[in-house]
């Protein structure tokens, strides 16, 4: 059977891209201001006198699309509501495996398109790519239905789902037990040794699994090789340059399709890019940063609210962690119980006082002893966030995985400094450090159009830490950037309005806001 699957992989059967499920999202209808104060960008302050960017084109030759809109809108659940006049369209396109031809083969891209039914027929589209976060057609569809008026309005945005992943020939390479127990960090798994030991096997278990199952090709789902993906986009659109919407780690997608075709970034928006050149820890110790301020932010609403966690949520849902890792309720395990509090905290936008009372009364039903709403808010962030592809790139894309030593002074360490969500982030680093090692992604070496780079003050996806790294980083390449901080809760900051107004601005004329621009949550 691992056989015929591995054949069926090399040969790239043609897969139909289907929609995929995300939460309702929505944006404030604010204005953007200075950090510490000021007025809306204006044309002369921020154009770059040296060169204008190039003008993005419409696709020669687009894709087949067919329409999917229902299926994506049924696919996010009941209760939904979507701006009018909202359309998907999903389509596919054919990539090779490897661009030197070093690996046969091709690869079903999938790709799916959100316009709204008065978008203008000829605005050249903008390309969005979540990288392994989650799926990019998911955040699209997040976006979209959340309120992504402002940009939808002016041009359609497509989103390409990374390699292995959700549309794009999704990866199953994993059994559903060794699944089910990377889920759970090895604690429903019998046998000596700590959860230290225990993930540290699981984690080579799956990387075996992985790695035979994709054969010869399981170096071939790193950012580089999503680089050339998004390149063949741009040679089957027949367009001189491309529009760039990267959110979280779709940043490192991004960047190295700036280092390998420079001339061919007509635009390129950061949205809370994952923090670039720093091992595995790093990059953990920053998304937990986030995570933890993002619960804070939660807690303040929830209070706010009056919700059935009480006085200090924090202290309610800690007591529910201590007791799901205690066994003490049943089928939930400490990290999935985790799982599903990130995954809550990361949608933004929508009836957000509607999911804050949500994620408090499944916590409240889990510790009174009824599962039934946290386990359906598990299966829900797992399916976003932990598929077998997810699993493939995220640990293609990390640096220097930790040892089993150091992650028990991990857990140790960010267990005093981010007492929720520290101690089990760090056991999962094991997850992927049997992994083999690949060479960190490139940077872009010259880099000559402006850059808009946007951040929120509570990621819990990312954290906000990338923002230095990555402007730093296309700074010395020799582009101009602009930041702009959401002071919202939630990932990505796409989904404020007054965000979107600049990336709007940015990607038809040019023009980007003020450096240090703010925008309300």
């Amino acid at each position: 059977m691992v056989a015929m699957r591995r054949s069926v992989l090399l040969a790239m059967v043609l897969v139909v891209c289907t929609a995929c499920g995300a939460g309702p999202s929505n944006r404030p209808h604010v204005a953007v201001e200075r950090e510490g104060g000021g007025s809306e960008p204006t044309a002369t302050e921020t154009e770059n006198p040296d060169a204008a960017p190039p003008v993005l084109q419409t696709p020669k030759n687009d894709l087949a699309w067919t329409d999917c809109t229902q299926s994506t809108l049924d696919a996010l659940g009941p209760g939904t509501t979507a701006p009018a006049g909202i359309v998907f369209e999903c389509g596919s396109y054919e990539a090779a495996v490897d661009e030197s031809g070093t690996l046969p083969g091709t690869f079903t891209m999938g790709a799916m398109r959100a316009r709204l039914a008065d978008t203008p027929e000829n605005a050249a589209p903008l390309v969005l790519t979540s990288g392994s976060d989650r799926s990019s057609t998911a955040t699209l569809a997040a976006l979209s239905t959340g309120g992504l008026t402002s940009l939808l309005s002016t041009r359609p945005v497509v989103a390409v789902d990374r390699r292995g992943i959700a549309a794009s020939q999704e990866i199953e390479c994993l059994t559903p037990e060794l699944r089910s127990s990377l889920a759970n960090l090895g604690q429903f798994d019998p046998g000596t040794g700590d959860q230290v030991d225990k993930v540290t096997a699981l984690g080579r278990d799956a990387t075996i699994a992985c790695t035979d199952y994709l054969q010869p090709q399981e170096l071939a789902f790193d950012s580089t090789h999503a680089a050339d993906d998004i390149e063949e986009l741009r040679r089957t659109w027949d367009v001189d340059a491309l529009g760039i919407l990267a959110t979280g780690n779709g940043s490192a997608v991004a960047l190295s399709y700036a280092a390998k075709y420079p001339g061919r970034v007509g635009r390129l928006v950061l949205d809370s890019p994952a923090v670039t050149t720093v091992d595995a820890a790093t990059v953990t110790e920053q998304q937990v940063a986030g995570q933890e301020a993002a619960f804070d932010a939660f807690a303040r609403q929830c209070t706010a609210l009056n919700c059935s966690l009480g006085a200090d949520p924090r202290a309610a849902v800690t007591d529910a962690v201590t007791r799901a890792a205690n066994g003490q309720i049943p089928r939930v395990s400490a990290n999935a119980l985790l799982t599903a509090v990130s995954g809550s905290l990361a949608a933004a936008g929508g009836d957000q006082q509607g999911r804050v009372r949500a994620l408090s009364d499944a916590v409240s039903a889990a510790l009174a002893g009824n599962t039934g709403p946290i386990l359906a808010a598990v299966a829900q962030a797992e399916a976003a966030y932990e598929s077998d592809g997810q699993f493939i790139t995220r640990c293609t894309d990390g640096q220097q995985w930790p040892a089993p030593d150091r992650v028990r002074e991990l857990q140790k360490l960010w267990g005093e400094r981010f007492p929720l969500f520290g101690p089990t982030a760090a056991v999962g680093l094991l997850t992927c450090t049997s992994w083999p090692a690949t060479a960190p992604p490139a940077l872009p070496g010259e880099l000559t159009l402006p850059v808009l780079v946007l951040s929120g003050t509570a990621d819990p996806v990312v954290g906000n830490a990338g923002v230095g790294t990555v402007t730093g980083a296309v700074s010395s390449a020799g582009a101009a950037t602009a930041t702009l901080t959401w002071h919202g809760s939630g990932h990505p900051a796409t989904h404020s309005d007054c965000a979107q107004k600049s990336i709007v601005t940015y990607v038809t004329d040019g023009v980007l806001p003020p450096d240090g621009s703010a925008c309300p949550a």
